[in-house]
């Protein structure tokens, strides 16, 4: 075999390696959609109405509800969030729907509220560490604040103990 042909083939082995590699890597880029939550028909959701509907026809058209109300076992929601994420950053949600659905004591439908993406709430923490209400002190009265506490009476950790 000639040089010629060896030189063409390991560039050909090179090419393809160096293809498989990229399209390995490239595929760890892809956007990733998830949903969460309820999945549900728009026009059974639309079609529960207030002063029509009970308890056991939402149950039977909707399905269990995603969560009830932790005070009032009234409150019925359904829940879902479709989000977005690409390779390793944190998914952003691209739609939520929160579908509220309240009964009357009697279990008839009192009303139905629908919500969307503006209730989403974004927090931006700052710093490490969570600010937390009560005394501040500094780094001297840190060290030195403990001094003449220990062995007094109701402290802890004195001889009698």
């Amino acid at each position: 075999m000639s040089v010629y042909k060896l030189l063409s083939s390991n560039r050909r082995a090179i090419a393809v390696t160096a293809l498989a590699a990229l399209a390995l890597g490239a595929s760890g880029c892809t956007r990733l959609r998830t949903h969460q939550g309820y999945v549900g028909d728009s026009s059974l959701i639309d079609a529960v109405t207030a002063g029509v509907d009970n308890k056991q026809s939402v149950q039977a058209s909707l399905g269990r509800p995603t969560f009830v109300g932790q005070f009032d076992q009234n409150d019925w929601y359904y829940f879902a969030r479709d989000s977005r994420q690409l390779a390793f950053s944190k998914p952003r949600a691209s739609d939520q729907t929160v579908l509220h659905v309240r009964f009357d004591d009697a279990g008839n439908v009192a009303s139905v509220n629908k919500f969307g993406m503006e209730y989403i709430a974004r927090i931006n923490p700052e710093g490490d560490k969570t600010p937390t209400l009560g005394r501040e002190s500094s780094f001297f009265e840190d060290l030195f604040g403990g001094i003449g506490t220990v062995g007094a009476p109701g402290a802890g950790g004195g001889p009698g103990q």
